[in-house]
């Protein structure tokens, strides 16, 4: 039975309506740790290091698509809640719309700059060229990878959380199955890693542009539209915590390889890659949570339900909270497992990824509650307090203890940077929710 966003949402209720969201944003991070996988046990630890150094750059050019979603979501789910259907698939036309043309745009710019942008990244000269070759397939693609990341957040407001599942799932299991087929079969190397990606967004962003531009079942449909300024503005003001979440994830990664490639060269830039992929994963269940239960919050807000949202809160913070505990004691029963699928055998980065992952773990205790904050308050479509809580957690923290830490614990203090910035964050979160309860009347 289908569930909509006007009903009371007990935890049985938001379970099952978030967790397609949840699988979605696993599959998202799957693409990463997937082609890590295959392209460091079966071309090289060359080529795995030339896409962990490109990637956070291609994710960059991408981000935006987090924002479009994550913004346009909570304003089109608030135009339906206030009763105006018309307006809110205008809306959400023109927001799709603008993305694909502004993808396309990057799209050109990404390609014309990926020799000058992998010079920066690494002096040696194959591993750029190794850059080069991922970053422009890749980039091929990007308008339908920014499609993927948009519609994982507009099908929950379409109230289609489970089509957007299945269509991740679909997008995930391609990557996976083309990368096993270009890679080990026919040996394609760095470049079958790049094509099967690509594939993979194909799927997960084309088909969700079908089925919106012709009648279906959802509220939401393409449609004509004008242009809106007021509409962009607002929705990038909403999303702009995903969009600098995103941004920041991209520079912050590349600020933890330029460290690393000085404290443990090559093997470190590969450990931090295995952590990272790993961990996005993990925290991938948070992010789908909060995409998930978002646009419900948004709902609810501008129908002026205050009850609904005071309840939403209290067991959103209680699911957030006993999933951190449960994430934590699972990173640390499989570090070893997790390190061996990229070690392929090598037991200095074997060990390297253990430690690492044993210590950047603790830091999965306080980062729901801060992702949740960040995505709570847009979906109260307040930005401002949205876009600090983001920007503190996911970028100014995290650069200050990537550079400070090491100074006391050299390459632990890599691994406890996010720990760090997490609980620094912590204290901004609780702010802004003990700061606007009244406000919002949560």
């Amino acid at each position: 039975m289908a569930i909509h966003l006007h009903e009371h949402f007990g935890y049985r209720k938001l379970f099952r309506f978030t967790l397609p969201s949840i699988i979605m944003m696993v599959f998202t991070g799957i693409y990463g740790a997937v082609d890590g996988v295959f392209v460091a046990n079966f071309t090289g630890s060359t080529h795995f290091a030339a896409v962990n150094l490109i990637y956070p750059v291609l994710f960059l050019l991408g981000a935006f698509g987090f924002m479009f979603g994550a913004g346009g979501s909570a304003l089109v789910s608030k135009t339906l809640g206030e009763g105006d259907n018309k307006k809110a698939n205008e809306i959400f036309s023109l927001l799709v719309y603008f993305s694909l043309a502004f993808s396309l745009i990057l799209t050109v710019l990404g390609i014309a700059l990926m020799r000058p942008v992998a010079s920066l990244l690494t002096s040696d000269k194959a591993t750029q060229d190794y850059c080069v070759t991922y970053g422009t397939i890749f980039l091929c693609a990007l308008p339908m990878a920014v499609m993927q990341f948009e519609f994982i957040s507009l099908f929950v407001a379409a109230e289609k959380p489970k089509l957007g599942l299945v269509l991740s799932v679909a997008a995930g299991c391609t990557n996976i199955a083309l990368d096993a087929l270009f890679i080990i079969v026919f040996q394609w190397g760095i470049v079958g890693a790049a094509v099967a990606t690509v594939c993979g967004y194909v799927v997960g962003g084309a088909i969700p542009l079908l089925y919106f531009s012709r009648a279906n079942s959802s509220p939401l449909r393409l449609c004509k539209t004008k242009w809106d300024g007021r509409a962009i503005l607002k929705t990038c003001t909403n999303g702009l915590s995903e969009f600098m979440t995103n941004i920041s994830v991209s520079l912050v990664t590349i600020l933890y390889n330029y460290q690393l490639q000085k404290l443990a060269g090559e093997l470190g830039i590969n450990a931090y890659a295995a952590i990272s992929c790993v961990g996005f994963i993990f925290l991938s269940i948070f992010l789908g949570y909060s995409t998930g239960v978002a646009p419900v919050i948004s709902y609810h807000f501008g129908a002026q339900h205050k009850d609904e949202l005071h309840g939403l809160l209290n067991r959103s913070l209680f699911i957030i909270g006993g999933s951190s505990i449960l994430l934590c004691l699972a990173s640390l029963l499989l570090a070893s497992p997790l390190a061996a699928l990229y070690a392929h055998g090598n037991s200095a980065m074997h060990d390297m990824t253990v430690r690492g992952f044993t210590l950047y773990c603790f830091s999965y205790l306080i980062a729901g509650l801060n992702i949740f904050a960040s995505a709570f308050f847009t979906a109260l479509n307040d930005g401002g307090a949205s876009a600090i809580v983001s920007f503190l957690r996911t970028f100014a923290l995290q650069v200050l203890f990537i550079f400070l830490l090491p100074v006391f614990w050299a390459l632990d203090g890599i691994w406890l940077a996010a720990l760090f910035a997490e609980l620094g964050c912590l204290i901004a979160s609780l702010f802004f929710l003990v700061l606007k309860r009244k406000k919002y009347g949560y």
